[in-house]
C-alpha cells in the first residue's frame, strides 16, 4: 500500500532524510522513520514510528506521523481534521525545524566562536531560530560538534528587552549552577541550569528581566513547541541530562543566537588573527606604560566601573604615572563574535597584572566595536 497518496498528509514534504547522529535518540529515530518512507521502505518506516511512540508515547509530533499513517492505511480521515489550529501549526513548525536538511554543513563550526582557551573542554552554541543546541568540545587544536539536540525558546521569538516579554535573550551567558527537579515545578522537567542574564552587555543596553534557565520539559510531553516558553530554552529531558557531565557552574559558556553561521576553520582564523593582534598591542602599550597609546584602544563611549572614558582617562594616567613598573600578562584568552549585534567582539582572559607596589590576577572581559573609520575600539570593559 502506498502511504503518500493522501493530500492531508501534506506533512509528508517535510520529511528529509536523515542527519548523522553520535547516539540514536527518539528524534534520530525519527528522521530514520522518515527516510525508510521516502525512500519506499513503508514497512520499515512503519515500523520504526511504532516502535517509537510505545517507547516515547509523549512524543506529539512522532505520535502525529504515526496517526496519520494508520488512517492512510485504514482508508480514513487524515487526523489532522479537527485538530486545534494553534496545536496543528505548533506540530507543523516542529516538524520543519526537526526534519529540514541541516544548517550545518561538514567540517564549519559556528561564526561567533573565534577562539577558545584549552582549559575551556566544552561550550554550548544555539540557534534559536532553527530549535537547534550544539554541544563544541575543544580538542585543543580543535573544535567539534559533540552532541546536537532539538531546543525550544520564547513564545515570543528571540531578542530579550524587557521583564516579562517572553522573548529568550540573544548574547553570551554562563552556566551559574543546576538546579535538580526535586527543588524545581513539574515544568520544569528534570532539572534546569540557570544562565548569567544579564550580563553586562544587556545591562548596558538597559535591558531587564531575570531567570532565564536552559531546563527540561513537564513528564507528560516528551519536548515542547518551538517557541512556547517565558523565555527559557527548554529540551527534552533526556537531552538536558545528557548535558550534565559537561556543563560546569561559572566556567561554561552558553551562546544564544538568532541564527548561526557556519564557516570553515581557516577563514575564522584569518578574521581572528588581526583582533589578537589588537589585544596583544593594548596589552603591550600598558606594560610599556605608554599610556596614551594604551588610551588609544579605548572607544570615545566606553565605560567601565561607573566611569565614562573622560574619568576612566584620567584615572589611568594617575595610577601609571605612579609606577616604577608594570607588567602585564594574559591567559586563557577567548574571543567570540557577540550575536545579535553588528561588528562587536567579546573577549574574555585572564590577567596577571604585576607593578612595582601591587599584584592581581582577574578575569577580563572587553567589548570591542567596529568603529566608522575602520578601527576597532573597546566600548566596555569589566574585572570580575
Amino acid at each position: 500500500m502506498r502511504f503518500f497518496t493522501r493530500p492531508a498528509f501534506a506533512l509528508a514534504s517535510l520529511l528529509l532524510p536523515v542527519l548523522a547522529q553520535a547516539s540514536f535518540t527518539p528524534e534520530q529515530q525519527l528522521k530514520t522513520a522518515v527516510d525508510q518512507l521516502r525512500a519506499g521502505r513503508n514497512n520499515e518506516g512503519f515500523q520504526q514510528i511504532e516502535k517509537l511512540v510505545k517507547q516515547e508515547p509523549n512524543f506529539r509530533l512522532a505520535q502525529l506521523i504515526y496517526s496519520e499513517l494508520l488512517a492512510v492505511r485504514a482508508g480514513s480521515q487524515s487526523t489532522m481534521v479537527g485538530k486545534a489550529d494553534g496545536q496543528l501549526k505548533d506540530l507543523l513548525e516542529e516538524a520543519q525545524l526537526r526534519l529540514s536538511p541541516p544548517v550545518k554543513q561538514a567540517g564549519t563550526l559556528p561564526s561567533l566562536v573565534l577562539q577558545v582557551a584549552k582549559a575551556q573542554k566544552y561550550l554550548v552554541v544555539v540557534d534559536l531560530s532553527n530549535a537547534r543546541l550544539y554541544l563544541l568540545e575543544n580538542l585543543g587544536s580543535e573544535l567539534r560538534v559533540l552532541r546536537e539536540h532539538y531546543a525550544a525558546m520564547g513564545r515570543n521569538g528571540a531578542g530579550k528587552v524587557s521583564k516579562g516579554d517572553l522573548r529568550t535573550p540573544i548574547g553570551i551567558y554562563t552556566v551559574t549552577g543546576f538546579l535538580n527537579d526535586q527543588g524545581l515545578p513539574e515544568m520544569y522537567g528534570s532539572g534546569a541550569f540557570p544562565l548569567s542574564y544579564p550580563n553586562r552587555w544587556d545591562q548596558k543596553l538597559g535591558r531587564s528581566g531575570s531567570g532565564i534557565w536552559l531546563h527540561g520539559v513537564p513528564r507528560d510531553t516528551y519536548s515542547r513547541a518551538p517557541r512556547s516558553s517565558e523565555g527559557c530554552v527548554t529540551m527534552a529531558n533526556d537531552d538536558l541530562v545528557a548535558l550534565k557531565p559537561y556543563l560546569q557552574a561559572g566556567q561554561t559558556p552558553v551562546i544564544l543566537a538568532d541564527k548561526l553561521d557556519w564557516q570553515e576553520p581557516a577563514k575564522l582564523s584569518a578574521q581572528r588573527e588581526p583582533l589578537l593582534k589588537l589585544i596583544e598591542g593594548w596589552r603591550s602599550h600598558w606594560s610599556a606604560r605608554d599610556t596614551e597609546a594604551y588610551l588609544g584602544y579605548y572607544a570615545t563611549n566606553f565605560s567601565t566601573d561607573g566611569m565614562d572614558r573622560s574619568a576612566f582617562a584620567a584615572h589611568k594616567r594617575r595610577v601609571n604615572a605612579a609606577k616604577k613598573r608594570i607588567d602585564v600578562k594574559l591567559r586563557d584568552l577567548e574571543l567570540f563574535r557577540y550575536p545579535g549585534e553588528e561588528n562587536l567582539v567579546m573577549a574574555q582572559f585572564i590577567q596577571d597584572y604585576n607593578s612595582d607596589n601591587y599584584a592581581v590576577s582577574s578575569r577580563k572581559q572587553q567589548y570591542w566595536k567596529l568603529q566608522n573609520d575602520g578601527s576597532w575600539k573597546i566600548v566596555l570593559e569589566e574585572n570580575r
